[in-house]
Formats: C-alpha cells, sequence, structure tokens
C-alpha cells in the first residue's frame, strides 16, 4: 500500500508549493490514473513515491509517504527500487547503456537477480510489450515510441509491486499504446501489481483505471471512480464531454457503452465531395529517400505542401515521420530526390538560414531549451530569425502560450507541459513561413490543446503552412486539413481528414467511431449535427 498523509511540497526557489496538504491511499494491487492541468503537480506526486522527491530534486517536503510500510524520507531512492519501478517522461533521459537487451538487464543486476531468472524475465517482458525484435539494437537508433516501450520493460523486469509511469502512451502510436495499456491491465489483474499512471490523452485510459486521482492547481483534489470524477471536471475526453453535453446518464466510459445512447435510425450522411487546394505549394518534396546506414527511413516521398494547410503525418512508431519534419528543417539530408521551399531547392541552403523561414519543434521539448530563463529562449529565437527582440515581441510569444508568468523561469525546471509550452513560443517566435511540430501535445491538457489548436489555425489563416507529426488523433481531427499516413518510410495515403480520420479502424476520433458514416470527427460537430437532426 501507499499512503500519503498531509503532504506539502514546494521545490527549491519557489514561492508556493506544488502540492499542498495531499492525503491519498493507493491500495494494494489498484489500478489508479492521475490526471489534472499542465504544471498543476502530477509528475511531482509521482516522484513521491520513489523518493526522487525529495532527496534529489531537493525543496521542503511536509507530511508523510509510506510505500509498503518505508518511509520514503528515511529512505534513499535506491531502497525503494524493489518497490517501485517507474518510468519517466522522457524515456531517453533514463537510459543508461547502449543495447536494449542491457538496457532490460540492468536494473536486475544491481538488485542481484539470478542470471537464469534475468533471462527468463528478459524474455517475458519482451513478449508482453512486443519488442522482441528490437533486442539488440541501440536506444539511441529507436524511435520515441519504441524507447518508451524499452523503458516500461525495464522498469517491469525488476517485478516491483508498483509501476509508476509518467505519460507512458504519449509518444506511442494509438495500435502501440493499445498494447501497452492492455499489458498494463494484464498485470494489474493476473499478477496484483499496483499502477499509478499519469496521462494527459484520458480517452485511452479511463476504462482500465479503477480510481482517478484529479489534481487542480491550487491545491483542490478529487478521487473516485472514472465515472465519479469525469462527471465533475472540465478536463474530459471527448466521449465524456458529448455525454455530459447530452444528459447520458451513466457517463459511458467506452465506445461501446456510448453506443447505447445512439438513435439505431440516425441516417447516414452523403459522402462529402474531395477538395483540391487552390494555393501553390509551399513546399514540394519529389522522389526523397533517405538512409540511416542500410536502413531506408524514407522512400521516394512525394509530397505537396500547400500553403495555408495544416497537414497531420500519421502512422506506426517507426514509420519515418520525425525523419521527414527533420528532412524539411535540413538537417537530414536525402540520399536521393529534391525538395522545394517556395521554388528553391533547399539542398544547397544551410540550416540556420532555412531557419529563418522554417520552424521546427522536436520531440523532446527540453532538446531545445538552453538558456537561463525562458525570455532568453525568445530573444535568441527571434534573433536567430534576424528580428529585433523587443519586449512587446517576447511578451507577444509567451503570451500565446499562456507561460508568459514563466517568463523569468528556468526552463529545465519546467513541467513536461510547461516546457512544451515553452518549446513551441521559442521556436514559433518570429512567425516562421513553415511550422513543423513533432508531438506538439505531448504533455498538454486539454485546455492547453485548445489553445494550441486555436492558434495553429490562426497561423494557417494567415497563410502560413504547417507540418505535424502526430499520434494524437483527437488532434488531428479536431484541426487538421488533410492526413498524410507513412508506413515504413513511405506514403500509405494522403487526403483529407474527414476523409481518413472518419473511416480509419485504428486512426479514428471518438466521436468518428460512435457516429460511423455521418463524417462527424469532434464533439461541436456532433452537437450540431445531432442537433440539426432533432430540429427536422
Amino acid at each position: 500500500m501507499i499512503e500519503l498523509d498531509r503532504v506539502t511540497y514546494t521545490y527549491p526557489g519557489a514561492s508556493a508549493p506544488i502540492l499542498r496538504d495531499l492525503s491519498v491511499q493507493i491500495a494494494n494491487g489498484e489500478f489508479l490514473l492521475v490526471c489534472g492541468p499542465s504544471g498543476a503537480g502530477k509528475s511531482t506526486l509521482l516522484r513521491l513515491f520513489n523518493g526522487l522527491v525529495p532527496h534529489f530534486y531537493g525543496g521542503r517536503l511536509g507530511g508523510r509517504v509510506r510505500v509498503w510500510g518505508r518511509d520514503t524520507l528515511a529512505c534513499q531512492p535506491r531502497d525503494l527500487a524493489d518497490l517501485v519501478g517507474f518510468v519517466v517522461q522522457d524515456p531517453e533521459s533514463q537510459f543508461v547503456v547502449e543495447r536494449v537487451e542491457d538496457e532490460i538487464v540492468f536494473a536486475m543486476e544491481n538488485l542481484g537477480v539470478p542470471p537464469a531468472v534475468m533471462r527468463r524475465r528478459v524474455e517475458e517482458v519482451l513478449d508482453q510489450l512486443a519488442i522482441a525484435h528490437l533486442r539488440h539494437r541501440h536506444v539511441a537508433t529507436l524511435s520515441g515510441g519504441e524507447q518508451q516501450r524499452v523503458a516500461i520493460a525495464a522498469a517491469l523486469a525488476a517485478q516491483p509491486r508498483a509501476l509508476v509511469l509518467d505519460e507512458p502512451t504519449s509518444q506511442l502510436d494509438p495500435h502501440g499504446a493499445e498494447e501497452v495499456l492492455t499489458a498494463l491491465q494484464k498485470l494489474n489483474a493476473d499478477l496484483g501489481i499496483t499502477i499509478v499512471l499519469c496521462e494527459h490523452r484520458l480517452e485511452r485510459v479511463v476504462q482500465y483505471a479503477d480510481r482517478i486521482l484529479y489534481l487542480a492547481p491550487g491545491g483542490r483534489v478529487e478521487v473516485g471512480t472514472p465515472r465519479e470524477v469525469l462527471a465533475r471536471i472540465e478536463l474530459r475526453p471527448p466521449l465524456q464531454q458529448l455525454g455530459a453535453a447530452l444528459g447520458w446518464e451513466p457517463l459511458p466510459l467506452t465506445i461501446k457503452e456510448g453506443r447505447r445512447f445512439v438513435p439505431a435510425d440516425l441516417p447516414v450522411s452523403p459522402p462529402s465531395a474531395p477538395v483540391s487546394p487552390d494555393n501553390q505549394p509551399l513546399a514540394r518534396l519529389r522522389n526523397v529517400t533517405v538512409q540511416y546506414g542500410q536502413h531506408e527511413a524514407l522512400y521516394r516521398v512525394n509530397l505537396d505542401l500547400p500553403r495555408g494547410a495544416l497537414i497531420a503525418l500519421m502512422g506506426r512508431n517507426g514509420s519515418g515521420k520525425s525523419t521527414l519534419l527533420k528532412t524539411l528543417i535540413g538537417l537530414v539530408r536525402p540520399v536521393e530526390g529534391k525538395i522545394e521551399l517556395e521554388g528553391r531547392d533547399i539542398a544547397p541552403i544551410p540550416v540556420e538560414e532555412l531557419a529563418r523561414r522554417v520552424a521546427y519543434v522536436p520531440q523532446d521539448p527540453r532538446s531545445m531549451l538552453f538558456h537561463d530563463t525562458l525570455r532568453e529562449e525568445v530573444v535568441f529565437s527571434l534573433r536567430g530569425r534576424g528580428l529585433r527582440p523587443s519586449s512587446a515581441a517576447v511578451a507577444d510569444a509567451l503570451t500565446r502560450f499562456g507561460i508568459n508568468h514563466l517568463a523569468e523561469r528556468y526552463p529545465r525546471d519546467l513541467s513536461g507541459g510547461e516546457a512544451q509550452r515553452a518549446a513551441l513560443a521559442a521556436g514559433l517566435a518570429g512567425d516562421p513561413l513553415l511550422i513543423l511540430l513533432d508531438e506538439p501535445t505531448r504533455g498538454l491538457d486539454y485546455h492547453a490543446k485548445a489553445g494550441l489548436i486555436t492558434m495553429l489555425r490562426r497561423l494557417c489563416d494567415e497563410g502560413r503552412t504547417v507540418v505535424m507529426a502526430t499520434h494524437d488523433v483527437e488532434l488531428a481531427a479536431a484541426c487538421a486539413d488533410r492526413v498524410v499516413l507513412l508506413g515504413e518510410g513511405e506514403v500509405v495515403v494522403e487526403g483529407l481528414a474527414t476523409e481518413l480520420l472518419g473511416n480509419s479502424l485504428i486512426f479514428s476520433s471518438q466521436v468518428a467511431k460512435l457516429f460511423p458514416g455521418r463524417g462527424w470527427l469532434t464533439v461541436a460537430q456532433a452537437l450540431a449535427g445531432l442537433r440539426g437532426e432533432e430540429r427536422t
């Protein structure tokens, strides 16, 4: 059992506590989902369970945390490693050795697990997380989603009593996320392992949780069953948001439950006619092939990126989405083919010159944050684009993402969601013409995501082109004009978002699954359509 008794914690140098007078008990074998707005203290709460807070982060801790009777203030993190397996938001920062199999073995070696037992556990976790084909790969060569599954496998191999995971599906495609969550549910149900999981994409997780712990800024806490908590909070997945708006009782947690409320005689909408963009492409890719050693990450890709369009790159982990973005900014050079920006071949253009017209925000936001304050990050970006970094320009860049109050904070001390918004603010400062985003909603709550969508649509209305690689189906459904589906480095299909996200078995929004054949992707579209049907 994990017990928190009136816990209050303040980070070093902070003027107010991030957690305030928090008391909760997590039962042995429970599946607890932790959620709440970005910056509310979710990651801090998880770090209490293995002693990283306060032993690594410092600060002031009041109250008491006990993990199966051990006081975390009296025990160092190494003394809790046999009880708590921990997977952080950025799995690449957790790796110690080079090869996948060695990484999985590392924790067991430190715990003194016999070699024969280690071999058996390695095989078990490789199969449970479907990563046996990666066992001899170097972790540096893995995609973000593959790294995430390896980190989970390494934590699981030590067979802790509790597995604590900070946004474990943030970099996984829908199928990969389902595999990981199904594996966690099986571990929880079959072996009784306690699961404590923090997640922003609640639509992926709520059906697995026994309880939800909702953290809000200011110390307010909601704890209860998923139905109870989702009925009381504002940060809800689309299915529960729609159900609350229409008064569905009990609030459905799955698409199967939601379909009980859908009229059987609801007519199917005729398919919309394809719309061809009128604008000339801002950028073109012609027969672009990229290789990493002998591996072809992209193969003969042909794409037009229209002006003013928002294009979502989707596909399985390792399908080439991040490589395509890096190729557009010149960080990766193709071995074959040509990329044009405004009719000009980018091959001879230095990256620093290209960056004045093209913005790129990578998967790991902290990789582009290296100044002492967030204000300096934005100043640096503006100067890099040849612009004058006035106070008004800096304030405007930060205000767009609601982080002007963090201007003097050290960027690497920000929460995952705050760091994501900081990277977006710095990357988009100066209004570049082509905007490349890799998993832009990683660490963002639903409110922050809605703000990002509004801002991206405004940029497109101004004639800028946005290309985002994402596994967030709901994000693509809410704002993308077109979707490009990649598979093993090739373009599998390209088309309108309404067509691709409305008829896919895997890449469909919750609303599209709930109302198949209607052409609705979002809650707003469903509400408008249903109310229109009621009037007729």
